[in-house]
């Protein structure tokens, strides 16, 4: 196979890494092996200016292994729940909040703000937003990362956030196509599957791929979904679809664009058919980048899988040429490397983590933060003598997709800041029967209960502490720190605020609202289970 052929395929590769520097290893395959696409993770995150120094160094490397444009460097900056920037990065608000707020603009707003931040930390790609229609509260892995329930309210913020972010120069991205909306099951363990018809498809799932479609999309990522209405093969998710990205996508939605894998090392794809073998697979079925975030041996095994498919002839050169081709043209449109500075110390602009962006994220927050239910307990009338109790379940991420770094409540400090008088405790996740005993017996001490849930389940141990407290406190007062839906299995709750996320600005907006010192204006974006 000719260096060129091989140069094609590392253009359709888009790999990951351990460690906040690049690593000898991903230098290698960027100068060996041209692989033209980086996707970055919270363990590559640090400081902003750790962050530039890394996103530089890689386009260092790259520029002197001779490649002909910059690298595409990608991160899931969803905001929200699923976030990867930190420290000196500002908090915006995720999907669902922004749903809540019912102003498409804010969708704009945030995706313009967050390009910014992301394009001056030499990040040129950002994996969302995400389209998925959440009209299952049983969905796992999706829930408050999609706007809402309403396929044409998905398709409007949706417009909006992709409009904002290209407005900063950032590539976008779909996802998870044809859509992960109506699933109850997690595509990072298992496949999961939707069995509903064409009809309804178009109808709900499809719509806001067409409408974004229309406007004008950067790539799309499929999901590692498997849809019985379109592909007749038992078991074959679309990401590996002719029918699906071909026939359906680039056919019948007529796009021409640049299509990604979801990352090809998760349990749907690598338990079944393979990582390696699913490269080639997706390749077939019309997909452009393959995405392997994880595992180096992972990563050679599908470039010589792809290779090797290459000169046996399952693939031929016109299926390498023409995603290479769509690749180039992305590429073309959004890089260049007369705008990268590939200076030894590169600075960074001073927009990351502002105060102005601070100051707008949170006007979106105290419009997004629900109050869902009162009954005349807000605003809570507490004076310095009062006790206030803050009970919630210690936070464990709720999906691989989640990241580890921010799986920590900052509810009863937020509290404390506001009222001196405040005794905190963190209880197991799930909480013990002996630990919702000895909450219940001194919370009868206390002038209300702010009790933070997350993610409630039938039979939750959560439940059986909310009615515990009911019995000796009539100031209880719920926040769902993360699913809206925790009030379903909460219906004497008097008071219940919905905050969409666990992020810091989102729980003090509605601590602040809980206390009265400002007006909160959301509304669900779901329907909450009868």
């Amino acid at each position: 196979m000719d260096k060129t052929m091989k140069q094609k395929i590392g253009q359709l590769m888009v790999f990951g890494f351990k460690g906040k520097t690049a690593t000898p290893e991903i230098k290698k395959l960027i100068r060996e092996h041209h692989v033209g696409g980086i996707i970055l993770f919270a363990r590559n995150i640090g400081t902003p200016e750790q962050v530039l120094a890394l996103t530089t160094e890689l386009q260092r490397e790259a520029k002197n292994a001779g490649h002909e444009k910059p690298l595409l460097i990608c991160i899931d900056q969803e905001n929200g729940v699923v976030r990867r920037l930190g420290e000196g990065a500002t908090i915006f608000p995720g999907s669902m909040i922004l749903g809540a707020t019912g102003r498409s603009e804010n969708a704009y707003i945030t995706g313009l703000l967050t390009g910014r931040e992301l394009k001056a930390l030499g990040i040129n790609w950002n994996l969302a937003p995400v389209l998925d229609v959440n009209n299952n509260p049983d969905n796992p892995v999706i829930g408050v990362r999609s706007y809402g329930e309403s396929a044409e309210m998905v398709s409007e913020f949706g417009k909006q956030a992709v409009k904002g972010m290209q407005d900063a120069g950032i590539i976008t991205t779909l996802k998870h196509f044809p859509g992960h909306g109506d699933t109850n099951v997690d595509s990072h363990l298992d496949l999961p599957t939707i069995a509903h018809d064409m009809d309804r498809l178009k109808e709900i799932e499809l719509k806001p791929f067409m409408d974004v479609i229309e406007q004008g999309a950067d790539t799309i990522m499929s999901a590692h979904v498997y849809f019985p209405a379109i592909e007749t093969e038992k078991n074959v998710p679309a990401t590996l679809s002719k029918k699906v990205i071909t026939g359906l996508l680039r056919e019948d939605l007529g796009y021409n664009g640049v299509v990604t894998t979801d990352c090809m090392e998760m349990n749907a794809i690598s338990e079944g058919i393979g990582t390696a073998e699913g490269a080639v697979e997706a390749l077939k079925a019309g997909v452009d980048l393959i995405m392997i975030s994880h595992l180096q041996a992972r990563q050679y095994e599908a470039i010589s899988y792809i290779q090797e498919s290459l000169m046996t002839g399952e693939i031929s050169e016109d299926i390498i040429n023409d995603a290479y081709q769509r690749v180039m043209e992305l590429k073309d449109k959004y890089l260049n490397w007369n705008d990268i500075s590939l200076g030894s110390e590169p600075i960074v602009a001073n927009v990351v983590g502002s105060k102005l962006h601070e100051v707008e994220a949170y006007e979106i927050y105290k419009q997004g933060i629900t109050v869902v239910k009162n009954e005349n307990i807000l605003p809570l009338a507490v004076d310095e003598s009062d006790r206030v109790l803050v009970v919630y379940p210690k936070n464990s991420y709720a999906t691989q997709v989640e990241d580890k770094r921010y799986a920590t409540f900052s509810l009863g400090e937020t509290v404390q800041n506001l009222h001196d008088n405040t005794e905190v405790f963190e209880l197991s996740n799930p909480p013990t029967t002996e630990e919702i005993a000895s909450v219940k017996e001194i919370a009868k001490e206390f002038k209300a209960v702010i009790v933070g849930t997350l993610s409630v389940k039938p039979d939750d141990q959560q439940v059986k502490m909310v009615e515990e407290l009911f019995q000796v406190n009539s100031h209880v007062i719920v926040i769902a720190t993360r699913s809206p839906y925790d009030i379903s299995y909460l219906p004497d709750v008097k008071a219940y605020l919905a905050t969409y996320e666990f992020t810091a600005p989102a729980l003090q907006a509605a601590i602040e609202a809980v206390f009265g010192k400002v007006k909160v204006k959301g509304r669900l974006p779901i329907t909450l289970p009868q």
